[in-house]
């Protein structure tokens, strides 16, 4: 089951609506995965704790059994040792997830049948487009629920991960309230700031840089 703290409702919508890069700025400019991690369809928003799953290079076996492990809401954040050039997951697993009730899927590795994926909507963010198949590996033992690295990023199981078409944050649980109240504020004095941009002034004033 997911860790606590376990993040409500009201909680979710606000940080699904203030994004990734918002949220990462507010939480001190941490938990940004790779660039290259991005949903297959570009109007896909997901907000939820993280399931964390690792699975060997080429197997996709523990995600099928993670997702009857996962509790609905949750978000598979998948590492695959390095082995990005695979095919992981299709509209079979999409299917699942989604009658699962899952809140999304976030993979370091490639995903396929992407032209179904985003007509589903069900959102993934992957590192991209692979149709390498994989393999099942009956031998691997399991590697759920566990603390895992994604570029420079440490994901523990429950951590809050928000994704849109900028990209993909993880923040930790225990941070994961004052970054949303914090990306709340941030939203407020950009609007402001922005108002102001329209009135007449600068950034140059609005931020007091100095000119060279």
């Amino acid at each position: 089951m997911t860790e606590q703290p376990i993040f409500d409702a009201e909680m979710l919508t606000r940080a699904r609506a203030l994004g990734a890069a918002t949220l990462h700025e507010a939480a001190g400019r941490i938990g940004a995965l790779p660039s290259a991690i991005k949903p297959v369809a570009p109007d896909m928003r997901v907000a939820g704790p993280a399931y964390t799953v690792v699975v060997p290079m080429l197997d996709n076996l523990w995600i099928h059994r993670a997702l009857y492990r996962a509790e609905p809401g949750d978000v598979l954040v998948v590492s695959t040792s390095g082995g990005i050039e695979g095919g992981y997951w299709g509209d079979i697993l999409n299917e699942a997830a989604m009658a699962r009730g899952l809140a999304g899927l976030v993979i370091d590795g490639g995903v396929r049948d992407t032209a179904r994926l985003a007509e589903m909507g069900f959102p993934v963010f992957s590192n991209g487009i692979c149709i390498r198949g994989t393999i099942k590996g009956f031998d691997v033992p399991p590697r759920l629920q566990q603390p895992i690295a994604i570029g420079q990023v440490v994901i523990a199981a429950g951590d809050l991960i928000v994704g849109d078409r900028d990209g993909v944050v993880a923040i930790p649980a225990a941070e994961a309230a004052n970054a949303v109240a914090r990306g709340h504020a941030r939203e407020l004095d950009e609007a402001a700031k922005i108002a102001r941009i329209r009135a007449g002034e600068r950034t140059l004033d609005i931020y007091g840089f100095d000119e060279k």
